[in-house]
């Protein structure tokens, strides 16, 4: 069957549908034989007939084959949409659309593949197909992509909780560290105008000094912490930019696949609620970077 691109479980689905049109094909030729049997068994008993009597007969054995080959078409067509029934409704489980080509039901190249397939390889796969026992494709459950969704969702909601904190406590370092930045900075500038108005007196300068030297220890110490506080901030802001990426792809996935559904207003309300707190953090990150 590679002729029709199938894999292997596919194929196998082809020859069990095979199997079971060529058993109701048999079935009705044998009721058809048996229509002429009965006609032999019950009318030709004579060894001479009339016209008449002839055309009789074949009459009666018209609207016999008739209404059985009737009745076999009748009940492929209804098999037939069956089965595309359940093709069709386990598509839908997915929001797949599944389209078919009527032309290609006279596509004398292809009937003749079929046909050779039932020839060839129905042969071969019968005995292996009666051995096994194939369980019926079981289709997601309505609502397993919303529940996917759904948690991804959740996911980064908890992300986007957990750096809104790391957030809230960097700031908080920041802000502190600006306090003593300016404490330092304001000392200094008082133990300098106080070393000016001090200069006749000898004896404080050494002590002076020292205390410029502490001071300066202290504001360079305040400078590199700042200075890791906002690689922090660098960081938890290149990870809120990841984090909303991340919602931007759930939220359109969210659309895709739930388009058609009555949740895909719910969620994309989440979605729009989480995007406008993103977009809060990052005023509040740039209006932090522009204190400074």
């Amino acid at each position: 069957m590679a002729d029709f691109g199938f894999n292997e479980h596919h194929q196998n689905e082809v020859i069990n549908y095979m199997r079971f049109a060529r058993s109701n094909r048999a079935l009705r030729l044998k009721t058809i034989d048996s229509c002429f049997q009965d006609l032999k068994d019950s009318r030709l008993m004579e060894e001479t007939y009339t016209v008449d009597e002839v055309s009789d007969m074949l009459d009666g054995l018209q609207v016999l084959v008739r209404g059985e080959v009737e009745m076999e078409l009748i009940n492929t067509a209804h098999t037939n949409v069956l089965l595309l029934r359940q093709l069709f409704s386990q598509a839908e489980k997915f929001y797949l659309r599944l389209q078919t080509d009527i032309s290609e039901l006279e596509n004398r190249e292809l009937l003749e593949q079929v046909a050779e397939f039932e020839k060839t390889d129905f042969k071969a796969n019968s005995k292996v197909n009666q051995e096994t026992s194939k369980p019926k494709l079981a289709p997601l459950n309505e609502g397993g992509v919303s529940e996917l969704l759904q948690k991804e969702i959740t996911r980064l909601q908890e992300d986007n909780d957990k750096l809104k904190a790391r957030l809230r406590t960097l700031e908080s370092q920041a802000m502190s560290a600006l306090d003593e930045k300016s404490k330092a900075e304001r000392a200094l500038k008082d133990l300098q105008k106080s070393q000016g108005d001090q200069q006749e007196n000898t004896n404080m300068e050494g002590t002076v000094a020292a205390m410029q030297a502490d001071f300066e220890k202290t504001l360079n110490a305040n400078v590199a912490s700042q200075k890791d506080l906002q690689d922090c901030l660098v960081s938890a802001k290149h990870d809120l930019l990841r984090v909303e990426e991340q919602l931007s792809l759930a939220e359109k996935e969210l659309e895709k696949k739930f388009q058609q559904t009555a949740a895909y207003r719910n969620m994309k309300e989440i979605l729009t609620k989480k995007n406008e707190q993103i977009k809060d953090l990052r005023k509040r990150l740039q209006r932090y970077e522009s204190d400074e």
